[in-house]
Formats: C-alpha cells, structure tokens, sequence
C-alpha cells in the first residue's frame, strides 16, 4: 500500500499538469515554451533514474526512496509559488530529480519482494493505481484549475507526499545493505546528464529556436554523440558502473527498454496534446477535457488488468507486446485523422484503441526486463528501463511540440493572415473562454491551425509506435522466475539468478 500511495504521487503530477497547461501558459505567458513545462521534468527524472537505481542497489532502496519523495515535494511547493515561466521551468526541474527516484524506487522494490511469474497478479493493483491517476488526474487538473488555479495543481501533492512519507517509513521494512568500498560513478551520471541534455535541446531547438544546420544545433549534437560515447567508455571501466553494459547481453533485455522508449513517446505526447485538440477546437473546458481522455484510460486499465492475470495464469507474454505495438500505431493513425469536424464520440473510439495498445505494454516491459537481469542488478535494470520510458517521454514531447507549433504557426499565416498570427501569439491563451473572445475568423482559423498541428504530432507518434510493434516480433519466451520449473532443453538462457522469496 506504502508504494501505491508513493506512484500515485508520480503519476498524478503529469496527468494534473496537462489539463491545467493552457491556464498556467494564459496567466505566465511564454506559450512558446509550452512543451518546456514537461521536458525540464523529464530531462531532470530521466538524468537521476539511473542514480537513484544504483544507489538503491549500493546503499538499500527505502532511504533512497525517501530522499527523492522529498526533493519531489520541495519542487512541488516551488512551482506552486512560481511567477514566471523561467521561474516555472527551473522548479519543475527540481520535481523531475525526485520524480527519476520514486518510479525507479517502486519497480525495484516490487522486483525484489515478488517474482516474476506472481508479478502479474500484482499487475493488476498497479495498473489500477495508475489508472486512478491517469483518469482521475485529468480531471482534477481540470476541477482545480477551474475553481482554484492552477497553482494547487502542484499543492496538491503536498498531503499526498506527506502520506506517503509517513507509510513509507512505518510499514516497508527491507533488509539493510552492507556499504560498498566502491563509490558511485559521478563521471558516468555526469557525462549521461551532458549527453542526454545535449540530444533533447537539439530535438527541442531544431527548426525552431535555431535552424538544424545552425551551429548551435550542430554543436548541441556533436556534444551529445560525445558525452554519450564517453559515457559508455567509462561504463566498462568504472568500478560500480551506473548502467553495466553486461545487462544489455540479454535480447529480451535490450529489446524491452527500446520498446519502453517508444511507449513514454507516445503516451506522454498523447496526454498533452489531446487536451488541446480537445479544447482548441471541440471548446472543451479545462474539466471536460480531463474526463474526455477517460476512453483511453479505461481502455488501458482494463487491458492492463487482463494481460498481467493472463501472464500469471500461463507464463506467457510475448503476444502482448506484439498486440500492444500494433493497437498503438493504430490508434494513433485514427487520432491523426481528427479534424474540425470530428465528434467527440469517434475521438473516444479511437482514444480507446491507443489506450488498448498502452494498457498491453506498461507493465509487460518492466516485467520482463526485470526477468532478464540477475537479482544483484535489480535496481539498474529496473532504473534503465524506467529513463528508456522516460527519455522517451522527453523526446515525444519535444518532437511532437515542434510538429504542433510550426505547423500551428504556418497554418494560422496562412489562413488568418498576420494580424490573427499576431493576436494568437500575444494573447498566448489557448483555453476555450480566451478562444471564444476572439473574433469570429480568428477563432476559425486558429482551430484549423491546432487540428493540423496535432495531425502531424500524432502521425509521427504512429509512425514511432510501428516500430514497437517491429521490435516486439523479436521478443524471445523466457520462463518467468518464480512459477513452475521450466523444461530442461536449455530455454533459460537469458535470465540468470536465482527465483525470488516474497517477503513483507
């Protein structure tokens, strides 16, 4: 229960922030740095993942857990108070260190305290956490941001982290670990900072802030290929490397954290454009637009549901990432068809097949990358897995962002002329009450603008989630740790370690 409450935490600040992003974008401005909101938090949890892991596996996982619960709620309570967007972007930064330890935090712990084979039964517990959030999230996003503000979007986790806190430290009890006599790689986690920093400026400026043969983009990349390559030198010579590389021997392994990047591309792309299709141009308020998504995330929790109790029954799971890819790419596809003319029932039907596609692949991949690691890399595996989810995340969000607004922009020049570009761009509200106050051909053209702009976003996303689909073809069937011993023809040759004792 103590690890429920503590993902509760980590999912609901995304799925309340994304409802309320055209409010906070209205009152602070700058809505040219939209999808920074969301990229500062990612680049920050997707920089500390793979530290949080590797402290937990060197120092015991709950204080680790406890520290980031807290540095969490300190960047909360700081972007609550923001004033300006700059001063927006720098706090949700801070919330993003946290938040790169409590999702590393819940998964490793789950990993160490359940096997495999009986995960799938406690699948369904989690997917109903992060179903409550997703669906829930969105609406009180949109519930406080239309009676309190925006700013109690980020108070609210404030009782909630509380809580968390005092469960944590009552009722999870985990062996103390012995102190290492290695120290942590900081030059490992300080060339992975650099190099991730690197690649999603250039994902974020290209075309843009700069043009991509601009040399700062240039310069941006080149130092990105650097650090990353330096990176994993420096994995095959440190003493207790952040990301052992012998993890990735594994093809199940590897596979999984690909597809992990894929889903974070889509999901949190999704979850922040779809509110703005919806409320752009169906004139959805902040709260509807909220309870519009429930479609796709009933959809997930329900697959999810099914899925993790089909596993636990028979062991097998390979067709859920090969039917998660498929249904995404799909459901996408339709997404990227919507125009003005679209009811919101055909945007749910096809909310639900992405929703579908999603719900088959959220937990099946931490799952099996958990399966294909020994127990003594738990913590990485689990911390791996989660920054492929999260750069994923970062990179959908910016690729997606400059899609949508270069499009949005070149689509209201064309068909509004300078003077409805202008008014849009210094109004920088795109909530329905500010749409309503524009003149009537403005309005039109700007709705034309964002439905072509999500068109393109959500073309590449089904582009993107095709290739999960690819990869998931490749998948192997290992045995799950923890169920019926498997035959003897050799099958387990990529999971190694021995079958996990549940305690607690």
């Amino acid at each position: 229960m103590a690890l429920m409450v503590a993902m509760m935490l980590a999912m609901l600040d995304n799925m309340i922030i994304g409802t309320a992003m055209p409010t906070i974008v209205g009152e602070l401005g700058g809505a040219a740095h939209l999808s920074w909101v969301v990229t500062a938090y990612t680049l920050a949890t997707a920089a500390s993942t793979p530290l949080w892991g590797k402290v937990g596996d060197m120092y015991g996982r709950k204080g680790a857990f406890l520290v980031s619960i807290v540095i969490f709620l300190i960047g909360s309570a700081l972007s609550g108070v923001a004033q300006d967007m700059t001063q927006l972007i720098a706090f949700r930064a801070v919330q993003g260190l946290g938040a790169g330890g409590l999702m590393v935090g819940v998964m490793a712990i789950i990993g160490d305290l359940i096997p495999p084979r009986e995960r799938g039964r406690y699948q369904g517990m989690i997917a109903g956490v992060m179903a409550l959030a997703m669906i829930g999230g969105p609406a009180l996003g949109g519930v406080i941001t239309d009676h309190l503000g925006w700013r109690w979007t980020f108070y609210i986790n404030l009782p909630l982290g509380a809580l968390a806190l005092a469960m944590v430290t009552a009722v999870l009890h985990l062996p103390k670990k012995p102190r290492p006599q290695a120290r942590i790689d900081y030059l490992g986690a300080a060339l992975l900072t650099v190099g991730i920093t690197a690649i999603v400026l250039v994902t974020t400026w290209g075309g843009t802030e700069y043009a991509w043969g601009s040399a700062t983009i240039v310069g941006l990349a080149a130092l990105g290929v650097a650090a990353l390559a330096a990176f994993v030198y420096s994995q095959t010579r440190a003493a207790e490397p952040i990301v052992p590389l012998h993890i990735f021997r594994s093809r199940n392994f590897t596979l999984m954290a690909a597809i992990g990047f894929v889903t974070g591309f889509v999901m949190f792309g999704a979850t922040l454009y779809l509110p703005l299709f919806q409320q752009a141009v169906q004139s959805a308020s902040a709260t509807n637009s909220g309870l519009l998504l429930m479609p796709m995330l009933l959809s997930m929790m329900a697959v999810s549901l099914v899925a993790g109790r089909a596993t636990t029954r028979t062991g097998r799971y390979r067709i859920f990432p090969i039917a998660g890819g498929a249904l995404m790419a799909t459901g996408l596809f339709l997404l990227s068809t919507m125009d003005t003319g679209t009811s919101r029932l055909t945007a749910g039907v096809y909310m639900a097949v992405l929703g579908a596609g999603m719900g088959f692949l959220m937990q099946i991949t931490m799952l099996v990358a958990q399966n294909s690691v020994e127990l003594k890399d738990m913590g990485v595996a689990s911390s791996t897995s989660t920054l492929s989810r999260t750069l994923g995340s970062s990179f959908g969000v910016a690729l997606m962002g400059a899609l949508f607004t270069g499009r949005v922009t070149d689509v209201m020049g064309e068909r509004g002329g300078a003077a409805a570009a202008g008014a849009t761009e210094q109004s920088a509200q795109l909530d329905a009450e500010s749409l309503a106050a524009m003149p009537a051909a403005v309005r039109e053209a700007y709705q034309q603008a964002v439905a072509s702009g999500t068109h393109q976003a959500f073309l590449l996303g089904a582009g993107v989630a095709a290739l999960a689909f690819l990869l998931a073809l490749l998948v192997k069937e290992v045995p799950l740790r923890g169920g019926p011993a498997p035959k003897p023809e050799g099958e387990r040759t990529e999971a190694s370690g021995e079958p996990v004792a549940v305690s607690g």
